[in-house]
């Protein structure tokens, strides 16, 4: 699959063509990280084309490793540079990271506090490619790993600022990543802030909690329902783990309608967070859980398949418009 032709299908689901775009902005901070730090190191498991870590490559090829196409053994080699004092970073699919690779995360990051991070591309409905590289319940299991900082990036510019505060954060870290041509969707002056939940945009009738893409599918449909006089107000939580409760709360209790939206399964990720938060804190209230059927996906273009699965901005507007009339 060439990097063009997921460029084209990206731009198609994100209607990129309305902003503006950054290439490859994972390899590009990571290479204004590591003249920072000498200590930063990049990996990858024979994806360094696909998952933009080039960029670092080309700049710092003796820190730059392939490893081939070998998961397990990614994450091994990665916690053994951590024992050593490198800070690595390590790059492939989410699937494989999660899949193939969980029990290395698990017992050798996690357990062992490894400051190991790894950037898992092709979040969700981002690939044309089917099941076998959606990950689209990677962050449901790495929420539950102890020790695990889990984060799901909006857009290029909070990339470019979660490799920074990954690097930051002691211990290990997963973060999905969003590769190629990466659209700018966050207001102007946005700045991730680790384990907090932000409102990007105000509203009072309907609020949407959102995480990674898909909150600029979120701000799209806010936009397009405000013509029709509905406020919609956007809360941003990037951070899966840890999640910010209070935020979430304080949140639910501003809007008089709920509803969560991911570009993952309904189970186990945003959505249980969130209906969790709230239960525990003693919010009675209504949520309507947007995000992917628990079943395997078909294979397509990002732009359809999250249209036909009920993520793209249209079908979140048409979901929102039903949430007024109930």
């Amino acid at each position: 699959m060439s990097n063009s032709g997921f460029q084209v299908s990206m731009a198609e689901s994100l209607k990129a063509g309305t902003r503006q775009t950054v290439q490859a902005p994972f390899g590009l901070a990571l290479a204004e990280l590591a003249g920072k730090h000498e200590d930063v190191v990049g990996l990858t498991a024979d994806l360094g084309k696909y998952t933009d870590i080039l960029p670092f490559a080309k700049a710092f090829p003796d820190r730059y490793f392939n490893v081939g196409m070998a998961e397990q053994n990614l994450i091994a080699i990665s916690a053994g540079l951590a024992k050593i004092g490198k800070v690595p970073f390590a790059t492939t699919y989410g699937v494989f990271a999660t899949r193939r690779a969980y029990e290395f995360i698990a017992v050798l990051c996690a357990h062992g506090h490894l400051n190991v991070k790894v950037f898992g591309a092709l979040p969700g409905l981002t690939t044309s490619y089917g099941c076998s590289h959606q990950a689209i319940e990677d962050t449901g299991l790495m929420r539950l790993i102890p020790g695990l900082t889990v984060i799901d990036p909006c857009d290029a510019t909070e990339i470019g600022q979660v490799v920074h505060t990954s690097y930051q954060i002691a211990g290990p870290v997963y973060v999905r990543l969003q590769r190629g041509n990466v659209i700018k969707a966050l207001p102007e002056g946005y700045e991730f802030r680790h384990g907090k939940a932000q409102i990007v945009r105000q509203g009072s009738q309907i609020g949407i909690i959102s995480t990674g893409l898909m909150t600029a599918h979120a701000l799209d449909a806010a936009a397009a329902l405000e013509k029709q006089g509905v406020s919609v107000a956007v809360l941003h939580a990037p951070c899966i783990k840890p999640f910010d409760a209070k935020a979430v709360v304080e949140f639910a209790r501003s809007v008089e309608r709920l509803a969560t939206l991911e570009n993952h399964v309904v189970a186990g990720g945003l959505a249980t967070l969130v209906a969790e938060v709230l239960f525990e804190a003693g919010v009675s209230q209504k949520l309507v859980r947007m995000g992917l059927p628990d079943e395997y996906i078909e294979c397509g273009s990002p732009g359809y398949l999250m249209d036909k699965y009920g993520i793209s901005s249209a079908r979140i507007e048409q979901k929102l418009s039903s949430m007024m009339k109930n």
